[in-house]
């Protein structure tokens, strides 16, 4: 069996070990331009040892931010920002990845720790939310989106894709598609979010067009050598009943999705609704990896509450995931995999390309 260190391919990446960054929101952008912060931040997760860092959620419009500090991709001034941001990636051994997004009725928001709440509109910093109905996401985020015509998806849909061409050029080796957290994709595919009658609205089959035509119009562009994914909501906690249908619908988009390319999956929790009851736990979403694994035959990865080397170990070892994707345990420790391969007690896995002076310090002193 297959374990946390050892190596792993898909397509043209060859992976380290087993352990993937996961995208995490920082909102130090300006302008939609990488800086400073950026750069310390990704070089200290490739040089900690991780096998692919994926960049945060990043916007393919202005309207598509979640906040005004969003990353974005929408111009070539924020692709030249990127590039040393890439190379130092690159630098320490790690593959490259990138998030690309929209978020629909959440956008227009200020960052997490000045309020995480919906600018007022008219406010100088405000722009306009848009979304598949018109219905709000509520909470702190009340603004009722305005409903997007079918013009207006294939614009964004569009945007997808000019953000994907930049990443594609940038030379970026990894690519996931936002379908998750209450974001636009996941507005379209949630029937708590999609009250519309059209094409786009409806049954499962429906609600999905939009996530499955996002895909394949970024696999036309995208290199076939290189990795796509998609990262997917697939539970929502809102109730039992709800949440079963939705593992259905999304392992049959999964399957749609595998037909047309798709490589891997990242799972994750629905964000979309702010009464949502996550049962919080270590690893909570396992054993419904395991079950998508199971059913569609892709490679799955997951987060959530993974943070012990052991569990994380086991969860390829059992065959529930492909790859663990961690966050807050890598912010905590950027050389949490040097730390996980201690404590398995394997030898010279993740570090072999740490800068010298780290090497003869943790290696001597350990």
């Amino acid at each position: 069996m297959a374990g946390l260190f050892d190596p792993y391919s898909l397509k043209s990446a060859k992976l380290r070990n087993r352990i993937v960054v996961s995208p995490m929101c920082q909102y130090m952008a300006q302008d939609g331009k990488a800086n400073d912060w950026h750069y310390v931040h990704y070089g200290s997760l490739a040089r900690g040892g991780a096998a692919v860092v994926i960049l945060e959620a990043t916007a393919i419009s202005p309207e598509g931010r979640i906040t005004w500090a969003d990353l974005g991709l929408w111009n070539d001034a924020q692709a030249e920002a990127l590039v040393p941001v890439l190379a130092e990636i690159k630098k320490w051994g790690a593959i490259s990845g990138i998030q690309l997004a929209h978020a629909g009725r959440k956008a227009s928001a200020n960052r997490p720790w000045e309020g995480d709440d919906h600018i007022p509109q008219g406010e100088p910093n405000s722009w306009r939310t848009i979304a598949p109905s018109a219905v709000a996401f509520g909470g702190n985020r009340p603004r009722v989106p305005e409903e997007m015509s079918v013009a207006e998806i294939a614009r964004v849909q569009g945007d997808m894709v000019q953000a994907t061409i930049r990443a594609r050029d940038l030379g970026i080796e990894w690519m996931q598609l936002h379908f998750a957290h209450g974001y636009l994709a996941q507005n379209f595919f949630s029937a708590l979010s999609n009250r519309r009658t059209d094409a786009y609205g409806g049954s499962a089959e429906n609600r999905a067009r939009y996530l499955l035509e996002t895909f394949c119009a970024v696999r036309k562009v995208w290199p076939e050598d290189r990795p796509l994914t998609v990262r997917l909501s697939v539970v929502e906690y809102d109730d039992p009943k709800h949440d079963q249908e939705m593992l259905e619908e999304s392992i049959a988009l999964l399957k749609k999705m595998k037909q047309e390319g798709l490589d891997l999956v990242d799972l994750s929790i629905g964000f979309n609704t702010p009464q949502a009851r996550v049962p919080w736990a270590p690893h909570l979403l396992a054993d419904i990896a395991q079950t998508v694994r199971r059913a569609t035959g892709l490679p799955v990865t997951t987060s959530w509450y993974i943070s012990q080397p052991e569990e994380a170990d086991g969860l390829i070892r059992e065959e529930k995931v492909d790859l663990v994707t961690l966050g807050r345990p890598l912010l905590v420790n950027p050389h949490w995999p040097y730390m996980a391969a201690k404590a398995l007690g394997v030898e010279k896995a993740a570090w072999t390309t740490l800068p010298p002076p780290y090497a003869y310090w943790l290696e001597r002193y350990h």
